[in-house]
């Protein structure tokens, strides 16, 4: 047994040890984004099994929300956001104003405050009338936005809402980067397990 020690210690004692570079507190942090925004928000999010949708004006954006609400009953589909129902009536997309939940709701339309292209990461936020609950409970998340709520990174999205909001945040400020997803059976990938099973997100 001595003897295996002493040549372990032998070993250690031949051992070089070498100053660690010393990091470099200036660099970026992140990888920089070489392309658009959008396009890299769309690779990003579609990785993750999400839907990402690019368009050119507002108006081809509902034209095509509304054909692909048609697979749905009117009465399946919730929309909670003042803003966004306007928009929606103007286009005669029909829906339900969800105070309630009813039993058989198959897809929820919400905003968002921010996406983050970096991450694929859709930010929303209690803020948001419908709450919680538009985020989790429909089946099927649609997430309606505009250009200009893209940015780069994660600390740029929380530079903006902390502008916008100043000294009355949300109380809950939530990432959705995907459909709600497990692989706690089996190790095989459920989607829509605990929230949605699926995300688009439709911009223009």
């Amino acid at each position: 047994m001595s003897s295996a020690r002493q040549e372990i210690i032998k070993k250690l004692r031949k051992v070089t040890l070498t100053e660690p570079d010393k990091p470099d507190f200036n660099a970026p942090v992140y990888h920089s984004i070489d392309r658009p925004l959008e396009e890299a928000f769309k690779q990003k999010l579609e990785e993750v099994n999400g839907s990402v949708h690019l368009f050119e004006s507002e108006e081809i954006l509902f034209d095509t929300l509304k054909q692909f609400l048609s697979r749905f009953d009117n009465k399946q589909i919730c929309c909670s956001e003042t803003d966004l129902q306007k928009t929606l009536n103007s286009f005669d997309i029909s829906y339900l104003n969800c105070t309630e939940f009813p039993k058989h709701i198959e897809a929820g339309i919400t905003g968002c405050e921010f996406l983050i292209a970096h991450t694929g990461s859709v930010m929303v936020s209690s803020a948001q009338k419908g709450g919680r609950q538009m985020f989790v409970y429909p089946p099927v998340h649609l997430v309606i936005a505009k250009k200009i709520q893209l940015v780069a990174f994660l600390e740029d999205a929380y530079s903006e809402i902390m502008e916008k909001y100043r000294d009355n945040l949300p109380s809950q400020i939530t990432l959705i980067t995907g459909p709600s997803r497990t692989a706690d059976i089996e190790k095989t990938l459920i989607l829509g397990a605990h929230g949605p099973r699926e995300l688009h997100v439709f911009i223009a």
